[in-house]
C-alpha cells in the first residue's frame, strides 16, 4: 500500500474502499466503542486501562482486515490519517450516514 495522498480528503475515500463489507465497518466500530469504554474505566477507576485500549481496538480492526476484507490495514502505511478516519467513520456510523457517504464516494 504505497498511496501517496497529499491531504485527508484525498485519504478519505480510499479508506472506505478499504472497508467495503459490512462485518469490517461493525468490527472497526466495536473496536473504536472500546476505546471511549477504556478511557471512561481510566478517568474513574485506573489509568492502566488506557492501554487496553488501542490493544482491543487495533486488535479487532486488524482482525476484520486479515480475515474478514481480505486486505492490509490502512493503519500500516497512514497511520494518523487513518486513526482520524476511524472517528470520522464511527461518526457516520453513529448517525446514520454512512451508507450516505459510501454511496458519495460510489463505494
Amino acid at each position: 500500500m504505497n498511496k501517496n495522498f497529499s491531504n485527508f480528503q484525498e485519504f478519505w475515500p480510499f479508506y472506505l474502499s478499504q472497508h467495503r463489507k459490512k462485518s469490517t465497518r461493525a468490527w472497526h466500530f466495536v473496536g473504536t466503542s472500546f476505546v471511549f469504554l477504556f478511557v471512561i474505566l481510566a478517568i474513574f477507576f485506573n489509568v492502566w486501562y488506557l492501554l487496553l485500549a488501542p490493544i482491543i481496538a487495533y486488535g479487532l480492526a486488524w482482525y476484520s482486515h486479515f480475515f474478514i476484507e481480505g486486505n492490509k490495514p490502512a493503519t500500516f502505511g497512514h497511520p494518523f490519517w487513518s486513526l482520524r478516519a476511524d472517528f470520522q467513520m464511527y461518526g457516520y456510523i453513529l448517525t446514520g450516514k454512512l451508507n450516505q457517504e459510501l454511496k458519495r464516494h460510489q463505494i
